[in-house]
């Protein structure tokens, strides 16, 4: 017992701000990213023993978190998810300094991509390696850089018109 619980908290130190960062970007709110980061090592930890070593952890752990992800996102009423998120941002906007207020945009903008790009993008943000990104996505490194370009004309569009606003 005491052997699982080194390797669990080395596996958190190692992964847990990466996951946070995924779980915000799905739900641009810092309590519900935080529950999902919970939830997320809470079922590492249950399922440890049944980790096989066939991809590497982090790719484990990034797939149990978006699925957690998912789960949390068709729990919630969409509408009301959306809404809330805005009034987040807007509240955290006024607490945050210029170059902060600039992350919280980009937070923002990702918040509103479908649900596949929010995790890619994130997962680049995180600086996750292109093959592990492919794998936690399920799609080809060849057609990962294309969907990455794609998602990063995108985020400019919706970044340039906030910007406006």
């Amino acid at each position: 017992m005491a052997n699982k619980e080194a390797a669990f908290k080395q596996i958190y130190e190692a992964n847990s701000k990466k996951i946070f960062h995924l779980c915000y970007g799905y739900t641009g709110d810092d309590d519900a990213a935080n529950d999902l980061l919970q939830e997320t090592f809470l079922k590492v930890w249950q399922n440890l023993d049944k980790f096989r070593n066939q991809a590497m952890i982090s790719t484990w752990i990034y797939r149990i978190a978006v699925n957690t992800c998912l789960t949390y996102l068709r729990s919630e009423k969409r509408q009301a998810k959306d809404e809330l998120t805005d009034q987040i941002a807007e509240t955290k906007r006024e607490e945050f300094s210029e170059k902060n207020e600039q992350v919280a945009l980009l937070y923002k903008c990702i918040s509103k991509l479908e649900e596949s790009e929010r995790i890619i993008i994130t997962l680049v943000l995180d600086e996750v390696p292109y093959p592990e990104i492919a794998d936690v996505s399920g799609i080809s490194e060849g057609n990962l850089r294309v969907k990455i370009y794609r998602i990063k004309q995108k985020l400019t569009e919706l970044y340039n018109q906030y910007e406006r606003l």
